[in-house]
């Protein structure tokens, strides 16, 4: 099965340009493609796993993949699926973002040079930057009416509201990337979601008008939840590629809570796993729901592929400790992700009662509905039930030296650290 067939699979074809031509390429020869990541925040979300995992899809199928860092174009603004005009940001900001982004690709893609197809980095402001007004205006803009970029979906949909010049040349500065690539690199092939046919056939369009190149282009289909909810979004924001921002036990949480409509799909778009498999994990899907086997191994796949095996086992032991109650083996740091998002309080008295304890960390309102909570069992206290009233903090011990892990009912948690 070729590539084109794999992605077909995968449902990972939303539009292409000549099928026919490009699956003829890929069969004959290396071919080199890429897709730019504009560096909007300090971390690329789990929105762009789609386009970074096709990339990868690609070179494991012998070809030689850019990932574009967007130096020059972050400094613009995509308006592409954006309502409102976007907030720029200044050059030191983008230069950071941008490097922090660089070394996110880097763990997806192999460039090693001692591979035959290795990938490459490329950031835009290497040729954005240096263009000058008139050069840009002569060379790159005559190519372009403006009747059609105004037929364009990312600017028509922004028309009634509002759209600067600025994020109107933006169709144009990637256009230029793709020809700046295809002289420079020989690519002949431009991948992005579906938001991006409109920049990517403006390319085709700015190639075919001053070159002789043969380029094509292929966009990925929007990730969307059946449940109509949006994809990668948790009531605590976004899902990180950052393990600074979004934990790994977090992360794989995120997967492994997948619904039944969808977990199928997520395996396929984002896992390297082979089609049978995927269809023996869809079966189970329907015979032994309950068992959850699609969503655990798409929850350790992509956490694997993101954060690698170490911190998938401490998502694991995370979950396994939980679900189990014997949180006494979590290690500190294991603590500390598990419980980063719960109210956590510090103390330093060691002979606090536990009745206190429970106000001082807010998991009661009052001493004497604290006694009623300890007197029912509705309280544990490091995994351990404590239903003496009289109990003091020093004789509930410690996980990993400094904590606490108080419950009140099933799903409760609050965390106390000790000072000092």
């Amino acid at each position: 099965m070729n590539i084109l067939q794999d992605l077909e699979f995968r449902g990972l074809l939303h539009q292409i340009t000549d099928r026919e031509g490009l699956d003829k390429k890929l069969s004959e020869e290396k071919v080199v493609l890429y897709c730019g990541f504009d560096p909007t925040a300090d971390s690329l979300h789990i929105g762009s796993l789609l386009p970074i995992l096709t990339l990868r899809r690609f070179q494991q199928a012998g070809h030689i993949p850019l990932a574009l860092v967007g130096g020059g174009t972050g400094l613009i603004g995509d308006p592409s699926g954006k309502a409102n005009e976007r907030t720029l940001n200044g050059p030191e900001v983008v230069e950071a973002w941008s490097e922090s982004i660089k070394s996110q690709l880097s763990r997806f893609l192999d460039f090693s040079e001692e591979r035959e197809n290795p990938a490459e980095l490329v950031n835009n402001y290497d040729w954005l930057g240096p263009l000058n007004v008139i050069e840009f205006l002569r060379d790159i803009g005559k190519n372009f009416t403006v009747n059609y970029m105004l037929a364009k979906d990312s600017v028509d949909s922004r028309i009634t509201k509002g759209i600067s010049f600025t994020e109107f040349s933006y169709m144009i500065l990637q256009s230029y990337d793709f020809l700046k690539l295809a002289e420079t690199k020989g690519c002949s092939l431009q991948i992005g979601g579906s938001d991006q046919w409109g920049n990517i056939t403006a390319g085709l369009e700015l190639i075919g008008k001053t070159t002789d190149v043969r380029a094509y282009g292929v966009t990925l289909p929007l990730v969307t939840k059946s449940d109509g909810q949006k994809f990668g979004k948790t009531e605590g924001g976004a899902i990180w590629l950052d393990a600074a921002k979004t934990s790994p036990y977090q992360f794989y949480q995120f997967w492994v809570n997948t619904d039944d409509n969808d977990v199928i799909r997520f395996l396929k778009y984002f896992t390297f796993i082979g089609h049978e498999e995927i269809n023996r994990l869809e079966e189970t899907v329907k015979t032994e729901p309950e068992k959850r086997e699609a969503q655990k191994t798409l929850g350790s796949e992509v956490t694997k592929l993101v954060h690698g095996e170490e911190a998938l086992q401490s998502a694991l032991n995370i979950t396994a400790a939980l679900f189990s109650g014997n949180i006494q083996e979590l290690s500190k740091s294991e603590i500390e992700e598990a419980f980063q998002d719960v109210p956590s309080s510090m103390i330093d008295l060691e002979d606090m009662g536990i009745l206190d304890l429970l106000v001082a960390v807010k998991a009661a309102p009052s001493k004497r509905q604290a006694r009623q909570d300890v007197e029912s069992g509705a309280v544990t206290v490091n995994g351990v039930r404590v239903q003496q009233t009289e109990a003091k903090v020093s004789d509930l011990g410690r996980l990993g030296g400094s904590y606490l892990v108080i419950r009140r009912g099933k799903k409760n948690y609050y965390l106390a650290q000790f000072q000092g």
